[in-house]
This record gives structure tokens, sequence and C-alpha cells, in this order.
């Protein structure tokens, strides 16, 4: 049995929240830059110059990429031949997440859902964080953080279809919720969808499809070209980078698809803006 310190934990969280904060993971930057070369409208491509200016000056003098800095998102994996010492898995995701938002003097946007009262003082500074916890085989812990920002959280939705609807139901609403966001999710975006198993399986499956590496495959042939096909058409949508019009709305479409009753087909479509602050530590 493997063990690893809450200690160790912490100081790893933290960090993570920091660099990323500031630094676009080359990913995001990869597809920025491809869709700056492929877009057609001078407008839009002016803009993509300068959202990769703005990533440029992030990055070189580590100021936050966005002045909305997100609530933290974490998926873990867990080996179960690991042993924490010291305190609890969530406990020390919290801890280093409140230290690395105060440490990197990032916006504290967690509130009371009613009243608007920000819960710095009470819960804890941007707490509690998104914690998803996996167990799996091994003797490492794997820990995917993303900032989620409000803005493209607010335009994400989720839908159960009736089967019958099938693929080209599916595709006529994740059209239809990119259509209806528009600007708001500030463009280029990527697309995260979870199609099958049951309403909180799919949106978690469409927010954790936002994880992967912007552009990679489906491994599932079938999906993969599910996922081409999507992007191809929402880029027909003409939103631009911004909104101010263009080829490139969409830098990336990734679906996860889950068994699920025969009876429903549960759809969710997560949004993820042009700044895709995520990254991943292994300890």
């Amino acid at each position: 049995m493997r063990e690893i310190a809450y200690e160790d934990i912490v100081k790893a969280v933290k960090n993570l929240v920091m660099h990323t904060a500031t630094h676009l993971p080359e990913d995001a930057l990869k597809k920025l830059k491809e869709a700056h070369e492929k877009e057609k409208s001078p407008v839009a491509k002016k803009v993509l110059e300068q959202l990769l200016e703005n990533a440029e000056i992030a990055r070189s003098e580590e100021r936050p990429l966005c002045q909305d800095t997100g609530l933290a998102v974490y998926f873990i994996k867990v080996g179960q031949d690991v042993r924490i010492t010291g305190g609890l898995l969530k406990d020390a995701v919290n801890e280093g997440t409140e230290q690395g938002y105060k440490e990197g003097y990032l916006r504290a946007s967690t509130c009371e859902c009613f009243s608007r009262r920000n819960l710095k003082e009470e819960v804890g500074y941007n707490l509690p964080a998104v914690i998803h916890i996996d167990i799996v085989e091994g003797d490492k812990i794997e820990i995917e953080y993303a900032a989620k920002g409000g803005g493209s959280e607010n335009v994400s939705r989720a839908r159960v279809l009736a089967p019958a609807q099938g693929a080209e139901g599916v595709k006529a609403f994740v059209k239809e919720v990119i259509s209806e966001a528009g600007p708001n999710p500030c463009p280029p975006i990527i697309v995260g969808v979870g199609i099958g198993g049951t309403f909180e399986k799919a949106a978690i499956s469409s927010k954790y499809a936002l994880f992967r590496e912007a552009g990679t495959p489906n491994p599932d042939p079938e999906i993969a070209a599910f996922e081409q096909e999507l992007l191809e058409e929402l880029n027909k949508l003409g939103i631009g980078a911004m909104g101010m019009g263009g080829t490139q709305t969409v830098l990336a479409v990734h679906v996860e698809k889950n068994p699920c009753h025969i009876a429903s087909l549960p759809v969710s479509v997560n949004v993820q803006c042009h700044s895709s602050r995520h990254g991943h530590v292994t300890l």
C-alpha cells in the first residue's frame, strides 16, 4: 500500500490552480492558432489575434487569462492501492484550491444561491470545489482540474429526449443550444456532449468531455465521425470569434456516450469558452 501525504496533495492542487489561471494549455492554444489560420472573416481573424495576444501576455506576466477565474472542478482517479495520510482527500483538494485562489489573487466567485452573498468568510475562499472521485486500479492519484467560468456554464443545457429522436435528435439539440448561446460563452468554444446514462450521468459526462485534449477524437470511430459532423455543422452557424461572425465558432466537439434506459435518451451539452483552463497532475 503506497502512502501519499495530505500536504503533498494540498501543494499539488495549489500549484495546479495558480498555473492554470495564467497559462492557457497547449491543446487550447494550438486550436486557437489553427482557428486563426482557417478563419475567413478579417474581423474575426483580428479578434483571434487579440485572444492569442491575451494568452501570451497572461503567460509572460503570470496574470489571469480572464477576470472570471471560475469555479474549481475536479475529476480525480484514486488508485485502490493508495492510502492518504494526515487527512481526507476532499479536504486536501479544498485546502489546495483555497490556497491557490488566494495566493494567485484570483477572484472568489462562490456565492449563496438566493441572497448572492459571497461565501468566502463562511465556507472558504472560492469553496467548496466541485469534486468527482473514481476508484481505479494502481497506486497513484490522478487529479484533473478545470476553472469553469460563468459565461460558458450559463449557456449549457440538459434534456431527456424521446428514444425515437435518436442521433438526429441529439444533433438538433446540440445545434439549438449553441445557436441560442451565441456570443455569450466567448467563442470560439469547446463543446462537450454527454449522451445516455441517466439525467445526471449525461450532465457529468458532458463536463468530463471538456477535459479531453482539445480535438482528439473519441476512440469509437462512429462517435468520432459524429463529433466531426457536429463540428462542421456548428461552424456553419456563423457566430464566430466573440460573436463577430466568421467560420470558426467551435474549436472542438467531444462526445461521451453511455448505455441508457430503454425508455429515455438523456443528452447534455456543456460549453467551455476559448480560455479552456484545465490541467492535471499525477501523484
